[in-house]
């Protein structure tokens, strides 16, 4: 098979956390075809994720608008592709792998694209992490399920900017650097309460030795703005004001990082960064943080995980966490 196949390309998914939780495909791919040509098909907007990162030689770019993907499939087509990995599930990705000419397609077997596909893999029915639900689409590649685990790779230079931009701000070496994430873009199911979190932040702000950061892109400013209204200067806000690369940065300086289950949690799971994680709507057996350094705080009611944007009952999955048990779990990771 490695003599047939000299030439991958892998469609990454289209979400941060997804991008993070498909990284080993990525190295499994390298490390079982160390002289293939691998290129990846990603959104622009997530493309710094993989900075760094020398499992793959090339990457091609998804930008907004019909004539990029026009492009995009006429470039490909140049390349000639022996095998193309589909990580994502739906028709319009498995359309333009074959539209692309590659010779032989490997997907999971959604949304009517098993026309599409050389290699049509039944989609997992048990519940078992995405990681490995990805990793199990390299079978007919002959790779074997690793336990290859995400990973994020920064210069000296990205962590020195990062260092400069927190002394800005009032950190001092000595103090411990806590970040907090308390929304998810996916929707509010996945974000404990705003109250509990002010509470937090209370608290642990107490402490001069902390120094507390929250994350957030720019459709989180205001909430998080609310967040912060009358906190002490060793709290601050940077919702809107980072990159990704600035992001993750400061997310592998830190001491604790405490977060819904979101793309950041992704961040400071491949980062190895003690991590606390709140879930409610989804399961952190199938997206759970992929590291020995985190605890996840999930009460398991009745109807969770129900994987809903919004909740249409009562909250019960996260009403039922405390503030005094997250408290509980940040001093035993702090002391």
């Amino acid at each position: 098979m490695q003599n047939q196949v000299k030439k991958i390309i892998v469609r990454m998914p289209n979400w941060v956390g997804d991008v993070i939780m498909a990284l080993p495909v990525l190295e499994d791919i390298k490390n079982n075809y160390p002289n293939a040509f691998i290129s990846v098909l990603i959104n622009e907007k997530h493309f710094d994720l993989l900075k760094n990162n020398d499992s793959f030689s090339e990457a091609l770019l998804l930008k907004n608008g019909s004539e990029s993907r026009k492009d995009i499939i006429k470039k490909i087509k140049g390349i000639g592709f022996d095998m193309g990995v589909l990580l994502t599930n739906s028709f319009s990705s498995a359309f333009l792998f074959y539209k692309a000419n590659i010779k032989s397609i490997i997907g999971y077997k959604k949304d009517l694209r098993g026309f599409f596909l050389n290699h049509a893999l039944p989609f997992p029915k048990e519940k078992i992490h995405q990681i490995i639900k990805y990793k199990m689409l390299l079978k007919p590649l002959q790779i074997k399920i690793s336990s290859t685990r995400p990973k994020l790779y920064l210069n000296p230079e990205e962590l020195a900017k990062a260092k400069q931009m927190l002394d800005k701000l009032g950190f001092q070496d000595g103090k411990r650097l806590i970040g907090i994430n308390p929304l998810a873009r996916y929707g509010s199911a996945k974000c404990w309460e705003e109250k509990n979190y002010i509470s937090v932040i209370e608290k642990i702000s107490s402490d001069a030795k902390n120094f507390i950061f929250l994350t957030g892109d720019e459709y989180s400013q205001d909430q998080i703005n609310k967040i912060c209204r009358g906190m002490p200067k060793n709290v601050i806000n940077l919702a809107g004001k980072t990159n990704l690369r600035e992001l993750i940065a400061l997310i592998n300086l830190s001491d604790l990082f405490i977060t819904n289950d979101s793309g950041p949690m992704h961040i400071a799971s491949a980062l190895q960064i003690p991590l606390i994680a709140i879930f409610g709507s989804t399961s952190e057996i199938l997206t759970g943080p992929y590291s020995n350094n985190s605890i996840v705080i999930n009460k398991k009611v009745k109807c969770s995980p129900c994987y809903k944007r919004k909740c249409s009952k009562d909250f019960c999955c996260m009403k039922s966490i405390s503030v005094n048990e997250v408290m509980d779990n940040i001093n035993h990771i702090l002391k």
